[in-house]
């Protein structure tokens, strides 16, 4: 029987081996010590073990506004990590729609949370609500997170993306952050300190789940 897909789609048998795009590597640069590093710590320790050294993560200490330069930087002195991602939160930041303009321009891929990637989180648990700032946002997501899971919800935790994982859905909260920006621009909202509650956290976990699920689904 054919498999399905992290999506839900049936996987057909082909008579020939397609070709598995490559996971590639990644450079991720984060201006937060804590909850983003740490989810992208656990992001990239679910990886298999052969996998896990194609995925770096490295915290800056540059302002929010230096984040791109810092990115660039950093990636060019290990020029075998092709994909350069920041990820960082709107939060109070004064100029976010044009750091991730200036990213797109420079070949640098955004994975930005408004208010904050506790919005990101939430949809784990089969929902993005409202939030329309960092500290409510933070304070619905800890109550959330504390009935699902059982636990306090701490933003230096190491285990949150496990956590995540074993109580919420990662699949779904892929599609449900995906149709919250589909939405957003049908609604002629292309401005991302417009979208909120919004995040494009998912596209950099998707592309890599993506490609894993497709390179072993072919061995």
């Amino acid at each position: 029987m054919a498999k399905a897909d992290r999506k839900g789609k049936r996987k057909g048998r082909d008579n020939f081996r397609t070709r598995v795009p490559d996971l590639g590597y990644y450079f991720i640069v984060t201006d937060t010590r804590e909850t983003e590093e740490n989810y992208m710590y656990g992001l990239r320790d679910s990886l298999p073990k052969d996998l896990q050294g194609r995925i770096v993560i490295k915290v800056s200490k540059a302002k929010t506004d230096e984040l791109v330069t810092a990115c660039k930087e950093q990636a060019a002195m290990e020029p075998q990590y092709g994909e350069p991602w920041i990820v960082f939160d709107r939060d109070r930041v004064i100029h976010f729609d044009q750091i991730i303009e200036n990213a797109k321009q420079e070949g640098v891929n955004v994975g930005w949370s408004n208010p904050c990637i506790e919005i990101w989180f939430d949809a784990y648990f089969g929902r993005m609500h409202g939030y329309q700032d960092s500290v409510t946002c933070c304070r619905e997501f800890a109550n959330t997170f504390e009935k699902k899971t059982g636990q306090e919800y701490k933003k230096s935790s190491n285990q949150i993306y496990t956590m995540l994982n074993r109580y919420g859905n990662e699949p779904e909260a892929i599609k449900i952050a995906g149709s919250r920006y589909a939405q957003y621009l049908r609604d002629g909202v292309d401005k991302p300190s417009g979208m909120c509650p919004c995040t494009t956290v998912h596209r950099l976990v998707d592309e890599i789940k993506d490609k894993i699920e497709r390179s072993t689904s072919n061995e």
